[in-house]
């Protein structure tokens, strides 16, 4: 039950990584090279799916290793609790820091007519994204040491 525990774990936590990755190497490079009205509406669309499939998936791989955590042994055992953690934080910067970006973005209902007191969120998204990607960068690795160790 452990192995398929822990494998899960890797595949969850590579799926985070693989999908933030692809976001910070290909994805936000478009934004950034998007007029902001262009961009706003890309945005709004970007979102439709991942914002209700991501959580899912990186609370569910948090649960994996939060469980391994206490189910391993030896070495395997700190290295899948510091992927919880880890996975924690991505949730947590993408909880408390890009949703709300996300949610000031799609509330802007003509991409045409800004606001007037519009700032353009894109430097500060892809500082918490590029955070958020190092974190499930470190938990796969993390996750994926683990499971050779047990």
């Amino acid at each position: 039950m452990t192995v398929v525990l822990a494998v899960a774990a890797v595949l969850g936590s590579g799926v985070t990584a693989g999908v933030l990755f692809a976001v910070a190497l290909s994805v936000l490079p478009a934004l950034f090279a998007m007029e902001t009205g262009t961009y706003v509406y890309a945005h709004q669309l970007l979102g439709r799916n991942w914002d209700p499939t991501m959580p899912v998936i990186v609370l569910s791989s948090t649960l994996a290793d939060g469980v391994l955590a206490v189910a391993a042994d030896g070495v395997a055992r700190p290295l899948f609790a510091v992927a919880a953690v880890l996975l924690l934080g991505v949730s947590g910067v993408s909880h408390l820091c890009n949703v709300p970006i996300n949610r000031r973005v799609k509330a802007v209902t003509d991409p045409v007519v800004l606001p007037p007191d519009w700032e353009d969120p894109r430097p500060l998204w892809r500082r918490y994204h590029y955070l958020r990607t190092a974190l499930a960068v470190l938990a796969l690795t993390l996750n994926a040491a683990a499971l050779t160790a047990i």
